[in-house]
């Protein structure tokens, strides 16, 4: 095992001389050194294939396709995109007159990417014939939606639960901050003695990721003065609101 991955060369000069003593000597090394040793005296460039090809990116962010060639030589990469067969670079040179497109090290870069950008990025290779590897870009909006109806009536002394879910999206999404009108809800933390309340926390906020990003904003024994506009406002999409009434009724 030791002499055949320091002498590379004897392995693959009996590949080519000695087809089957070669293959029963190769298929008792592990692949990652098998591959690593063909790779290494390879003299045409191929693909790293250890790189995302499925890429998810926000509305507004930057995305970043990454294309990696071993043993490019003298050849270089264009990327092609499918939707319409565009060139849109050719080595460094970008060929769109969008200039959101950006091409670096063989990346293509997006600036403030938009829904339209989804879709097949093709990076190519002008070899002969040529190499191609497709990516599927997806540039998705994160929504953010409150359950329950828009205005929400409750009684005084009773409990008021809103539940925030962003459900789209990559899944760093940030954290949600809760506004009741233009003022930031903070968790209250009341003291033990007060006469007026039995609970520790009377206003609460829980974030928690599931399949989904959820804040859940929890008041105890609402009071009047808990009433107003509740927006629950994330950090990677646009808030949503909801109108809270607390009535005195029986």
């Amino acid at each position: 095992m030791q002499y055949i991955i320091f002498g590379g060369l004897f392995v693959l000069a009996n590949l080519h001389f000695n087809h089957h003593n070669a293959m029963g000597v190769a298929n008792h090394l592990p692949a990652p050194q098998e591959n690593r040793i063909i790779k290494k005296f390879s003299p045409h460039p191929y693909f790293d294939f250890d790189v995302p090809r499925n890429i998810t990116t926000r509305v507004g962010q930057t995305a970043f396709i990454n294309c990696r060639v071993e043993q490019m030589g003298d050849k270089s990469v264009s990327w092609i995109r499918k939707r319409d067969l565009h060139i849109l670079s050719a080595g460094t040179a970008v060929y769109t007159s969008d200039e959101r497109f950006l091409a670096e090290n063989w990346t293509l870069q997006i600036k403030f990417a938009q829904q339209r950008d989804s879709g097949i990025y093709e990076c190519q290779v002008n070899t002969e014939p040529k190499m191609s590897m497709a990516f599927r870009l997806n540039v998705v909006e994160a929504k953010a939606i409150i359950l329950g109806p828009t205005d929400l009536y409750v009684k005084m002394g009773s409990v008021v639960t809103l539940t925030c879910i962003i459900s789209q999206g990559p899944h760093d999404l940030g954290t949600i901050y809760w506004y009741r009108g233009s003022n930031l809800v903070q968790p209250i933390e009341l003291h033990p003695n007060d006469p007026s309340l039995a609970y520790p926390h009377r206003i609460s906020v829980e974030l928690k990721w599931t399949e989904a990003l959820t804040s859940r904003l929890k008041i105890l024994d609402a009071k009047l003065s808990d009433s107003g506009n509740y927006t629950c406002l994330p950090t990677s999409a646009e808030g949503t609101s909801v109108m809270v009434h607390v009535i005195n009724g029986k």
